[in-house]
């Protein structure tokens, strides 16, 4: 397929009808043409002289020239140029012109003073001057729209500018000269403020697009060269000054500083980095001087996922955004033969005054127009993805986003989402201090398993100088026995103190901690236990707060599915709050879960393993933490960048309030047509009526769906 960016498109009605037209060209069953985005997709071998033939026919035309970052999105092979196509039309075309608003400004501006001067005139008498005056602003503010409207009239396609088209010369017809030059200035003044609040969404949408780093300073033989973004590869040393963008995902080498993640992360702190640290490419260094190696090429870096997921989110239509534009087919035509109806039935049926129904009629065609109604979708959904991705959330398309404002049910995995997957030690039983942390500080000092590291950061706590173990010897499904000090001990689970038989009050103790849902690592000598560590998975202290921001959200049911043991489980959830848990569960028992609780409603499932990956994509709504592995993030419908779940309520609320905006905006819309309409029964409705009720809908819903993007208080 290629790809161009289209400007010029002056309302969604104007790119479905373009859409619709190149549909039905030779191979131009593929096209789509986006009007949140302006992006244009084609098959090759497609007519471009056809192409830009209807895009003229509409005042629109294929930009060139345009500067766009390229992003490769890994794992699908493609990137914008669409196998080397990019944005060259191939064809020697050079669109220079951007036609921007200032033009349609200033002919509005002098529209309004012709038809101010024509009033003026017609009320001392000088009726032809007024005309004159009328015919010329009509003629400046509309010639346009006429000119798109007759050829549409003449290949019998009933668009918008069409009914606007039949609508003037009806109006001058029957000698509405001020009637008509005022609807000609106010449709005109509506397709600027439609524009103007499309371009508003997108220009939010673009400033996402820039923050990504245009070069970098490579090292190379020990001299610095600034190269461009596009030529590191892995393995590449690059210099990081301050002030200056991480070129891509890598890992400091040499240097300490802060770093701002917000582009990537949407956390708004700086975060401290030093040698072995990993950093994204695309975040601020702060302070320092930081030497980077560059672990993956920009094309895969952590940034430029984000910005292929941002660019691809605005492009997919919403199951609303279907039905509109299918209902918008047959709405056109259907008021069409409304006005008609107005038109010939009432002076057939009862006698009335034909130029009267007549201009009632016209009245009708106006009222008709479905800007407002197609406009009530896609701003708000450009929006709703831009907020959440300035806060680090990012959402793959608009049909996840509405889908995410539906959710009632979230499963949690819980190691990594509800808890920070690394054990740490939340309990101890000591019986012989000295001798406890000494013998097991000298054991699991050189171990570098998760258990041994949760241990020694709490021995280290104490400043105890460790002796090293001899002898260190591995029990299979036991532990370890080791010489420390001339002294052997046994270090591990229940089977490593077979060789003792325990106290009474030991084994209450190991009961205990077992059905807490602790794992248990004890330390003994050849003849006593000596203490006992309660190691579990750290909860995440945000964990209980967000739970609880979650259902005041509208959440009905929190679910916590893992695969680790129920006492663990029940633990857990207990102090996290979810409405339900499961425990003991392998992948496919998971996937069962989500399949049996979708059957009963809206279900989102959050994970960051890629053991999560089949139950993210079972659910209705995938939901993977961005620091997790690659497959749950390719598999998520939804990614939340940071390594917690503290901005999710918020998500959820931003989704809320765009479907909440979606459905307001078109009661609005329809609303003040069906309101205009019934002006009709008693001959009250005018043709400036008709186009301040298009133009007022249009306008009210354009600046509500543009409040997602200031709002930032979470629905509850």
């Amino acid at each position: 397929m290629k790809e161009y960016r289209v400007k010029g498109l002056s309302c969604g009605n104007c790119a479905l009808t373009i859409e619709s037209q190149i549909k039905r060209l030779e191979y131009g069953e593929t096209a789509e043409l986006h009007y949140s985005t302006g992006k244009l997709r084609i098959d090759p071998r497609i007519s471009f002289k056809a192409v830009e033939n209807i895009l003229k026919a509409d005042r629109a035309y294929i930009e060139s020239g345009h500067d766009e970052h390229e992003h490769k999105h890994a794992g699908e092979g493609h990137s914008h140029d669409h196998g080397g196509h990019g944005h060259d039309h191939g064809e020697g075309h050079t669109h220079s012109h951007d036609q921007g608003m200032a033009g349609p400004i200033r002919m509005l501006v002098l529209s309004a003073l012709l038809f101010a001067a024509g009033i003026i005139s017609g009320r001392y008498g000088q009726e032809a001057l007024s005309i004159g005056f009328y015919l010329l602003a009509t003629g400046l503010s509309g010639y346009t729209t006429f000119l798109r409207g007759l050829r549409q009239l003449i290949s019998l396609r009933f668009t918008i500018d069409t009914l606007m088209t039949i609508a003037l010369i009806g109006a001058i017809a029957i000698g509405e000269w001020k009637e008509a030059t005022l609807v000609a200035i106010l449709f005109g003044l509506n397709e600027l403020l439609e524009g103007l609040g499309m371009e508003k969404a997108r220009r939010s949408m673009a400033s996402l697009l820039k923050v990504a780093p245009k070069e970098a300073v490579r090292l190379e033989n020990g001299a610095e060269r600034v190269v461009p973004i596009a030529s590191l590869k892995a393995q590449d040393l690059v210099i990081v000054k301050p002030g200056e963008k991480i070129p891509s995902d890598g890992i400091v080498e040499d240097g300490t500083s802060s770093v701002n993640e917000a582009a990537i992360t949407g956390e708004s702190l700086p975060v401290e980095k030093t040698a072995g640290m990993a950093v994204f490419g695309g975040s601020i260094n702060n302070e320092g001087v930081l030497r980077v190696r560059i672990e993956k090429a920009y094309e895969d870096s952590s940034l430029s996922k984000i910005l292929h997921l941002v660019e691809e989110a605005q492009e997919t239509k919403t199951p609303t955004e279907q039905f509109i534009n299918k209902f918008a087919k047959y709405y056109t035509p259907a008021i069409m033969a409304a006005a008609v109806l107005v038109m010939i039935v009432p002076p057939l049926l009862g006698g009335g005054d034909w130029i009267k129904w007549l201009y009632q009629g016209l009245a009708v065609l106006i009222v008709g127009c479905p800007c407002a109604l197609i406009l009530s979708s896609p701003i708000a959904i450009v929006s709703g993805i831009t907020r959440n991705a300035r806060n680090g959330i990012l959402i793959k398309g608009g049909v996840f986003l509405e889908q995410l404002g539906k959710i009632d049910t979230l499963a949690f995995d819980k190691t990594g989402t509800l808890t920070r997957g690394e054990p740490h030690v939340e309990q101890m039983v000591v019986y012989d201090e000295t001798r406890f942390y000494l013998a097991a500080g000298a054991i699991e000092k050189s171990s570098s398993h998760p258990l041994a590291r949760a241990i020694m950061k709490e021995i280290s706590k104490r400043g105890i100088e460790l002796p090293d173990a001899e002898d260190l010897r591995t029990v299979a499904g036991s532990g370890i026995v080791a010489k420390v000090s001339g002294e052997t001990y046994w270090l591990g689970n229940e089977q490593s103190v077979a060789h003792l038989t325990l106290a009474p009050e030991v084994k209450a103790q190991i009961a205990d901690l077992k059905d807490q849902g602790l794992t248990l690592v004890i330390v003994a000598d050849r003849n006593q236990v000596l203490g006992m560590f309660g190691i579990a998975d750290e909860i995440r202290e945000e964990s209980r707060s967000v739970i609880s921001e979650l259902h005041r959200a509208g959440i009905r049911q929190t679910v916590m599915l893992t695969g680790d043991h129920q006492k663990t489980a029940e633990k857990v959830a207990a102090v996290v709050g979810v409405t339900s848990f499961h425990g003991n569960l392998l992948p496919e028992d998971k996937v069962r879960i989500i399949k049996d609780m979708a059957a009963n409603g809206h279900v989102a499932m959050i994970g960051d393993g890629i053991n999560d990956a089949p139950a993210l994509a079972s659910a209705q709504l995938g939901i993977a933490m961005g620091k997790g592995t690659d497959s749950a993030i390719e598999t998520a419908d939804i990614v939340l960048m940071q390594d917690h779940l503290g901005k999710l309520p918020e998500a959820i609320g931003i989704a809320k309030r765009v479907n909440a905006v979606i459905r307001f905006n078109i009661a609005i819309a329809l609303g003040l047509k069906l309101i205009a309409l019934l002006l009709t029964i008693p001959g009250w409705l005018t043709l400036w009526i008709a186009i301040l009720s298009d133009m007022g809908a249009t306008i009210f819903v354009t600046l509500v769906s543009l409040t997602v993007l200031i709002s930032g208080k979470r629905n509850h």
